[in-house]
């Protein structure tokens, strides 16, 4: 008898673990309502789901959303990975983008990335003038020389021409937008809120996960 319950709770346990699981794969977002599809696009993260965030410095709505990206981003699952793209939907937005290229050209887009945003939203920086940048790279702990070295570079010139080209490809209007495995894309116009792009984020996920699983 011992054992007939023993595995009638087992059966149980298992059948709520499955019901939990279910739920927690469960999609609520909607196509073409609080997201996209776009023209799948090759990813760069291999065996990892790739999240892109597509962002402007300038962005006051990318400023905004940045504290629950963060909090995002330090309980994202394992088998997803993020990558960073400075949009450029017209050419004075270029300045920012090379401000990005350079600090990942020196390795110090962990440390400063988010500096950036309040040197821009919070000290009023003129950020796209490059003797006001030098001065912000020198004040946050950068040689000056090796700053300007990077800051105009080849390697960034080429960084930054791409990713002008890579915000025609993924369809981007406006920012923030985040592009899931190259092929769903949400943003902050059809998200319900800034702070709901992540419960939509964590969505597409899932959708990619299932794309995958089904290859």
């Amino acid at each position: 008898m011992i054992a007939i319950a023993l595995r009638g709770l087992l059966a149980l346990l298992a059948f709520a673990c499955a019901v939990s699981a279910t739920a927690q794969e469960t999609v609520r977002s909607r196509q073409n309502i609080e997201y996209r599809l776009i023209a799948a696009q090759p990813v760069e993260t291999g065996a990892r789901i790739e999240v892109i965030d597509f962002f402007w410095y300038g962005c006051p709505y990318c400023n905004e959303l940045q504290p629950a990206l963060e909090a995002w981003l330090k309980r994202k699952p394992a088998d997803v990975s993020l990558r960073r793209i400075p949009a450029i939907l017209n050419d004075s937005w270029k300045p920012h983008a090379r401000i990005y290229y350079t600090l990942e050209r020196l390795n110090e887009v962990s440390r400063l990335h988010l500096q950036v945003y309040h040197g821009y939203h919070i000290e009023l920086l003129h950020m796209s003038k490059p003797d006001v940048m030098t001065e912000w790279a020198v004040r946050h702990g950068i040689d000056r020389q090796r700053w300007l070295d990077a800051y105009h570079s080849r390697e960034v010139d080429e960084s930054v021409e791409r990713a002008k080209a890579l915000t025609k490809v993924y369809t981007v209007t406006g920012t923030p937008t985040l592009v899931v495995d190259g092929h769903y894309l949400t943003s902050g116009e059809l998200a319900p809120s800034l702070q709901g792009m992540i419960p939509v984020l964590e969505d597409l996920i899932r959708l990619a996960r299932r794309q995958r699983a089904s290859r």
